[in-house]
């Protein structure tokens, strides 16, 4: 390696740096700016395609951090451990993208490339939990647990009884009117939202951090002129991005509170806009 050459490195590397730091400083933009300024002087380089990667997938740009994540795979040998996190990353950012057997098989490749990687566990136990493995996949959340343990709790539990409690909670807080109207919507518990839900967003929602869904129209909407209006309306809650997404029960229960006063503000006609005013984001 000349001269030129290492201090090109160097150069990049501690844009890298730099990058990085921003990004746990929740900086996703200044990140942006030091990665793109990396990949313009060391386009081959493992690292800043990673980096660069690591940017897109905390900017929820999925399509783009995958083209980066493959091209690592491809600069890289399977020893080298960018090769590894590669392959563990991609099969979460397909996973974002309700790609599912593709992300099966990219992280089955994570697991062999790098056995003890708990973010590779973590995602494979959200496949198998759509594969109706509960069992399997609380093994593979406690693989995960065991590996990094602030970064991947356990899931907590959430029974029925817990729901209902909280749901009824809910109720008693409304105007005796709105809760007349909802008496006639039914609140549903599923254990994680299908592809056609998260599809329904705009872009996509990320299908293990939909919490809650309203399919229906809103009283808002409704009209004797349009009969399609007038039918059932439903709230549905996802138990298992519930459970998943909080590391306690008070965390939990408090989650799920706001997430049914944020489901009926939809059907009380409230926006995304209204029921982040709320604090009902």
């Amino acid at each position: 390696m000349t001269d030129q050459q290492a201090n090109a490195k160097t150069m990049t590397d501690r844009l890298l740096d730099a990058a990085e730091e921003a990004l746990d400083k929740g900086d996703v933009w200044a990140a942006m700016d030091l990665c793109r300024r990396a990949v313009e002087r060391a386009p081959d380089a493992p690292r800043a395609q990673y980096v660069l990667g690591e940017v897109l997938w905390e900017m929820t740009d999925a399509e783009s951090a995958e083209e980066r994540y493959r091209k690592v795979i491809s600069l890289t040998r399977p020893d080298d451990l960018l090769h590894g996190k590669s392959w563990s990353a991609l099969g979460w950012v397909l996973f974002d993208q309700l790609r599912f057997r593709e992300s099966h098989t990219a992280t089955l490749r994570a697991i062999r490339v790098r056995p003890t990687a708990p973010e590779s566990y973590y995602v494979r136990a959200m496949l198998r939990e759509r594969r109706g493995d509960p069992l399997g996949a609380r093994r593979d959340y406690l693989r995960a647990h065991r590996g990094e343990p602030e970064r991947y709790p356990l899931p907590a539990e959430l029974t029925d009884a817990m729901v209902e409690a909280v749901v009824q909670q809910v109720l008693r807080g409304l105007h005796p009117t709105v809760r007349t109207y909802l008496s006639q919507v039914p609140i549903i518990l599923e254990d994680f939202p299908d592809p056609e839900v998260c599809g329904q967003y705009d872009p996509p929602a990320l299908p293990g951090e939909v919490l809650g869904y309203f399919a229906g129209t809103s009283l808002a909407e409704r009209s004797m002129l349009d009969p399609w209006t007038t039918l059932p309306s439903t709230i549905v809650l996802f138990r298992n991005n519930l459970a998943r997404l909080f590391e306690n029960q008070e965390q939990l229960i408090h989650e799920l509170t706001v997430t049914v006063f944020h489901e009926v503000g939809h059907y009380l006609g409230l926006d995304e806009r209204e029921l982040t005013a709320r604090g009902l984001e």
